[in-house]
C-alpha cells in the first residue's frame, strides 16, 4: 500500500460534533512506544470514547510481537465508521513510507511497517508521524495550546522528547527529532544511541528508577509518584534533580525559542503540583531575561495527548 507524503499543516480547532442523526465518522489513534500500542476511538471535537492497551517484548527482536500487540489493540476500533488512523510512534520514522525506522530501546520496531499493518487490520487510510511532532498538534487542537501561536509539548517517562509549536508552525522535520539525544553534558553516561550525555540519559524514568535503586529504594517506592509524596529528604532530594535533569533541554528550547509554555505529559503527571512547580521555578531560574515568562502545565489525564494529536493526523489528511 502506498503513502503519500503529506505536509502536517495546522487546521482550524475544531467545531462542534455534527447534528444528531448524521454519520460523520469517529477518528482512530494510535501511539507506538518500546513494549506498548495505545489505541484510542475519537469524535472529530477531539472527545475520547473509549481507548485501550497492549503491551510486547520491548526486548525482543521479532516483528511478531508488535503484529499481536496490534491486533489486540484495534479491538477498539471493531464496528466502527472510522474516517481513518493516525499513528504517533517514537524514534525515528518516515511518514512516506509508513514505517517506523528506528527506535533504540526497542529492536522488534526497526523498520516495522505500522501504517500497512494497520491498514490491513482496520481497512482505512493510516497516517504515522513523529510522536513529539504529533502531540504538540495535539495540545494546539484540543489541549492547553489552543489559541496559542508558540509553546511546547513535552513527553516525559521512559520516552524522552519535545515537540514546538512556534509562531503557528511545528518546529521539526518530517519523521521527527524529538531532542532526547541532544548533548546536555559532554563527559555524562553512555546512551542507547552509542553517544554519551544525551539528555535523555539523565530525565527518563530509567535514570530515576537507577538512582533511586542506588540509594536503596525498593522498586515500589522508586516511582515519581512514591518519591514525590515520600515527604523523605533523601526522596525529596532525588525528584529535585530529576527536575533539574528535564529543565536542562527545556531551557535550551525556551532560550532558541522563547515558547513561553510547556505542557508536560507522561510520568510528569505523576509527580503532580509539586513536580510542576520544581520544573516551572528551575527553569525560569535558568532562562535569561527577556520574552514571555515561562510557565509549566500539566498535560491531558492519562497522557492522552499524543493519541489527541495522532487523531488530528487524520484531520490534516486529504479527503476522498
Amino acid at each position: 500500500m502506498a503513502h503519500e507524503r503529506i505536509p502536517l499543516r495546522l487546521v482550524p480547532d475544531p467545531q462542534p460534533e455534527e447534528p444528531a442523526g448524521r454519520d460523520v465518522g469517529v477518528l482512530g489513534a494510535a501511539e507506538v512506544l518500546p513494549g506498548l500500542v495505545r489505541t484510542a476511538l475519537l469524535t472529530r471535537a477531539g472527545a475520547v470514547r473509549e481507548r485501550t492497551q497492549a503491551r510486547f517484548d520491548a526486548g525482543s527482536a521479532d516483528p511478531a510481537v508488535v503484529d499481536a500487540a496490534l491486533r489486540e489493540a484495534v479491538a477498539v476500533f471493531a464496528g466502527q465508521d472510522l474516517l481513518g488512523v493516525g499513528v504517533a510512534a517514537a524514534g525515528v520514522v518516515d511518514p512516506a513510507a509508513g514505517r517506523i525506522i528506528e527506535v533504540n530501546d526497542a529492536p522488534a520496531l526497526r523498520g516495522y511497517p505500522v501504517a500497512d499493518r494497520l491498514a490491513e487490520l482496520t481497512g482505512v487510510p493510516v497516517r504515522i508521524e513523529h510522536r513529539a511532532r504529533v502531540q504538540v498538534l495535539g495540545d494546539r487542537w484540543f489541549g492547553a495550546g489552543r489559541g496559542r501561536r508558540s509553546f511546547a509539548s513535552v513527553a516525559t517517562g521512559e520516552v524522552l522528547g519535545v515537540g514546538i509549536l512556534y509562531e503557528g508552525e511545528v518546529l521539526a522535520p518530517a519523521g521527527g527529532r524529538s531532542g532526547a539525544h541532544m548533548t546536555v553534558t559532554a563527559s555524562g553516561e553512555l546512551c542507547t544511541c552509542g553517544r554519551r550525555g544525551c539528555w535523555k540519559t539523565v530525565a527518563t524514568t530509567r535514570w530515576l528508577r537507577e538512582r533511586a535503586a542506588e540509594q536503596g529504594f525498593v522498586p515500589e517506592a522508586a516511582t515519581l509518584a512514591a518519591l514525590t509524596a515520600s515527604g523523605a529528604p533523601a526522596a525529596a532530594d532525588l525528584v529535585a534533580r530529576y527536575a533539574e535533569n528535564l529543565v536542562l533541554g527545556l531551557a535550551t528550547v525556551q532560550q532558541l525559542f522563547a515558547c513561553g509554555l510547556f505542557v508536560l505529559h507522561g510520568e510528569a503527571l505523576d509527580g503532580g503540583e509539586p513536580f510542576r512547580a520544581l520544573v516551572e521555578a528551575r527553569l525560569r531560574a535558568d532562562v535569561l531575561g527577556g520574552g514571555e515568562v515561562p510557565t509549566v502545565v500539566l498535560g491531558e489525564a492519562a497522557d492522552t495527548g499524543a493519541l489527541l494529536g495522532a487523531a488530528g493526523l487524520v484531520l490534516s489528511g486529504p479527503r476522498s
